[in-house]
């Protein structure tokens, strides 16, 4: 091992290799450390990028800790929750499992020894204990004594403290040049916004390359009880999915997503109406995040379901010096539900260390840096809302504070910028982390700037607005979709819990994984269905086969968990 000395005046040969191992001491402090290369197997449920992860973020990784990331990423596959018990069957699910532990999973791994106790490793002062008692918490959902899982999604704020910076997470977001083009009409209802996006399409029928452009793109990587985008709709009007039951974040109703009257099926309903109108991209049966998200860079699709996917995607510098890009559309009638703060993190996605691993110790330390700034900074960078990235690359520290580099300006605001060499090259896009995962919220503040790492929120990044800022603002009157949402009585904050089921019994597992299949696969039917009749058979078969499938008890089982869920976060707004 090579030893870093303070000794400067050595005579003789000595010297001359004293100097040499001096210069070396920063660049192999980890290599020294970590002497032999190993490649981790990830298994990372959120991620849509498989196999190893490459650029800069890759060489942060390979520089600190000597090693290698293949990510193992179910959403790419076709059946990816059937992928997570074969691998659990196999007596390994990965080195490192960055993934859903909710209904006692985590007890299920843990009781199989799957996964390591990581306490060893974790000293009182390290990032992650910082967290302490939100990790030990989430570690007794194992059943037994030790560290087996570190929560994501960690927090140091209130739970009433929105954990969004500038713009919610859902909402309805348009490509706002094309409706100026159409005159900005206003949006009642969400059945009110099919002929605005209609008006669009038309206004707008191809790219300036002559390609087709459609009012929605959607793909299936993402569904898991429901039918994603349904479901997203449900966001819209302040509910969210609890398992199979939606819950009001306001009033705290509770909905059977099957129901003709749910806001689910109010979501189909408004997706069957968009395809029968020829606005949904007729390829979305078949097509992933990433074929999505290339048409949408590409300026092939008008409408996005997350603030942060068409803003990412198309909100380049470029376009939006021009006026071009995706802002919020105000559908009069709605109630967007954002959530907040979660001191005691994720109730579900935890981090965690497989017991084949070759290193645990290493993986350990990997764990703790991802919980770092400098960890959060590099993990959890990507785009607009995001984290700001390496300083050096896409921010520097001035004398008024942190600001975006120009590197930084491109990269983030979602330009197709080359990564200098010594920072790993390649694509920026290319290079971010694969996990896409957060593990502490970036509307935190940075201990060492002293500011949030979300870079949106800098004094600095405010005072840049585009020439898209300034439109959307003319016609809100606001200078952020929060505070438009705020003003206008629009918004429904769900305090942030860490509310964690009990393991599930065997029975309720089968019928989950079966009732969500059905509903899945029906949902994608009744939207593509060429008629009426068609549609309604449908529902009608759908609601057949999940009574068959004993639907009423997982719902039931459910219903308790969303009553419980509700309950605690009531009890949030009053400690």
């Amino acid at each position: 091992m090579v030893v870093c000395l303070k000794r400067t005046a050595v005579p003789g040969l000595l010297a001359g290799l004293m100097i040499l191992m001096l210069a070396g001491c920063a660049g192999l402090k980890s290599r020294e450390r970590y002497s032999e290369f190993i490649m981790v197997d990830v298994f990372a449920s959120e991620s849509n990028a498989p196999g190893l992860q490459s650029g800069w973020f890759g060489k942060i990784v390979k520089d600190k800790f000597n090693m290698e990331l293949n990510v193992i990423a179910p959403n790419a596959v076709e059946d990816g929750d059937s992928l997570f018990q074969t691998r659990v069957a196999s007596g390994s699910v990965g080195d490192l499992l960055i993934c859903n532990v909710g209904g006692g999973i985590l007890k299920q791994l843990a009781d199989a020894g799957l996964i390591l106790d990581m306490e060893e490793w974790l000293d009182d002062d390290s990032s992650v204990m910082k967290y302490r008692s939100a990790v030990e918490r989430f570690s007794r959902l194992a059943g037994r004594e030790g560290i087996y899982a570190v929560p994501t999604e960690l927090s140091e704020n209130s739970p009433t403290t929105p954990a969004v910076g500038l713009e919610p997470n859902y909402g309805p977001y348009l490509r706002w040049d094309i409706y100026e083009k159409i005159g900005c009409p206003p949006v009642e209802d969400l059945e009110d916004l099919l002929s605005v996006l209609k008006q669009m399409q038309e206004a707008y029928p191809v790219t300036e390359q002559g390609e087709p452009v459609y009012a929605l793109s959607l793909f299936g990587d993402w569904d898991r009880n429901m039918m994603t985008f349904a479901r997203n709709v449900a966001c819209f009007y302040g509910y969210d999915e609890v398992g199979m039951a939606l819950l009001s974040s306001d009033s705290g109703e509770i909905q059977n997503p099957a129901e003709k009257d749910s806001v689910y099926r109010r979501g189909i309903d408004f997706l069957y109406q968009a395809n029968q109108m020829g606005l949904i991209d007729p390829d979305s049966p078949t097509q992933n995040y990433e074929t999505v998200y290339r048409k949408t860079q590409n300026g092939q699709v008008l409408f996005a379901f997350w603030s942060w996917f068409g803003q990412q995607a198309y909100n380049t510098p470029g376009n939006t010096a021009e006026g071009k890009g995706f802002k919020m559309v105000p559908i009069q009638d709605m109630e967007i539900s954002v959530n907040g703060c979660q001191p005691g993190g994720s109730s579900e996605m935890a981090v965690m260390i497989g017991s084949q691993a070759e290193d645990p110790a290493r993986l350990a330390d990997f764990i703790d840096w991802l919980y770092s700034p400098e960890g959060i900074m590099a993990s959890q960078a990507s785009g607009p809302s995001d984290a700001c990235g390496p300083e050096g690359l896409t921010w520097e520290m001035k004398e008024s504070g942190p600001a975006l580099t120009e590197f930084g300006r491109q990269a983030l605001g979602g330009e197709m910028v080359s990564v200098p060499a010594e920072w790993g090259g390649g694509i920026w896009q290319e290079g971010v982390c694969a996990f896409n995962v957060t593990f502490v919220q970036t509307v935190d503040t940075n201990p060492e700037t002293g500011v949030p790492y979300m870079y949106t929120l800098w004094e600095s990044a405010r005072n840049e607005r585009t020439l898209l800022d300034e439109r959307w603002t003319a016609v809100t009157g606001a200078d952020n979709a929060m505070e438009y949402l705020e003003t206008q009585d629009m918004l429904v904050a769900a305090p942030g819990d860490s509310y964690a089921s009990g393991k599930e019994d065997y029975q309720i597992t089968t019928i989950r994984s079966q009732c969500a299949d059905c509903l899945t696969d029906y949902s994608w039917k009744m939207v593509f269905a060429g008629d009426e009749e068609t549609y309604a058979a449908l529902a009608q078969t759908m609601t057949q086969n999940l009574e068959n499938l004993k639907f009423d008890l997982l719902f039931t089982y459910d219903s308790r968990q969303a009553e419980e869920k509700y309950r605690e976060r009531q009890n949030m707004i009053h400690e």
